[in-house]
């Protein structure tokens, strides 16, 4: 998301124990990227857009992930007037396809579409389906624990690599000691490190299949004064999902 990814709006914990307070924030960023990342995923969401001006949007969708979030598909179902719409993800969001029922047309998106918002959200294509982007874009550094809310935390500093293609200059994580959970994450500005532009919390943690999940998420973009709401309506991991699944012919389906 993804800086940090939400499997199509989905972010994924798994329990493990702590081996000692001496982890560098490279080990760190490797269990929360290793944790997030499960090999497949199905769910059903709810977003909940917000606007600046107070007015209130909500959209229900089933999404896929696969290869441990380099392959993701969205497929909206309500309400009526979005159903079918979908959006095929590959390479980490390098690449993105949208299906329009109503023309029943495929369209590429540009490249540089995945730091735009998705469906007008808080959330970018980036932040949905960029996979591995926390260690392959970013350089981890353990600044001083602290507690975020009731939670003890380590923190990181997540500094863009030299080139690397994110809409992000920087990233502040609290990732809970106990679980390695990234309860919140806190983004910047592409051009501007000291600039906050947005903050991710995760809340409701429960156990799915052996898997603590945070069943909702938010998103406050700060500059808009705007806020996205995610819930996870239905979760499964780990299930059989083939390959032709993620294609554009599919996306017709």
């Amino acid at each position: 998301m993804k800086l940090f990814r939400i499997l199509p709006g989905l972010m994924l914990i798994v329990s493990i124990p702590v081996f000692g307070q001496g982890l560098t924030g490279e080990q760190i960023i490797n269990k929360v990227n290793d944790i997030m990342n499960q090999e497949t995923i199905h769910a059903t969401m709810q977003m909940t857009i917000q606007t600046t001006s107070g007015e209130k949007r909500s959209f229900e969708y089933e999404s896929w992930s696969k290869d441990r979030g380099e392959k993701n598909l969205v497929r909206y179902i309500k309400p009526a007037r979005v159903k079918g719409f979908a959006i095929l993800m590959l390479n980490n969001a390098n690449d993105i396809w949208s299906y329009f029922p109503r023309t029943q047309r495929v369209r590429k998106l540009a490249t540089h579409a995945k730091k735009q918002k998705m469906q007008n959200s808080d959330f970018t294509y980036e932040d949905m389906g960029s996979g591995d982007s926390f260690i392959k874009d970013f350089t981890a550094k353990r600044l001083d624990d602290e507690k975020f809310e009731d939670d003890d935390c380590y923190v990181l500093d997540l500094t863009k690599k030299k080139d690397a293609d994110t809409h992000y200059s920087r990233i502040k994580m609290y990732v809970i000691k106990e679980n390695f959970v990234p309860v919140a994450v806190d983004y910047f500005h592409e051009d501007d490190p000291k600039r906050h532009t947005k903050r991710l919390v995760q809340s409701d943690i429960r156990e799915i299949d052996g898997v603590p999940t945070g069943m909702k998420m938010v998103m406050t973009n700060l500059e808009d004064n705007s806020q996205t709401e995610m819930k996870i309506l239905k979760c499964e991991y780990n299930v059989a999902l083939e390959n032709s699944m993620f294609t554009e012919r599919e996306l017709k389906k």
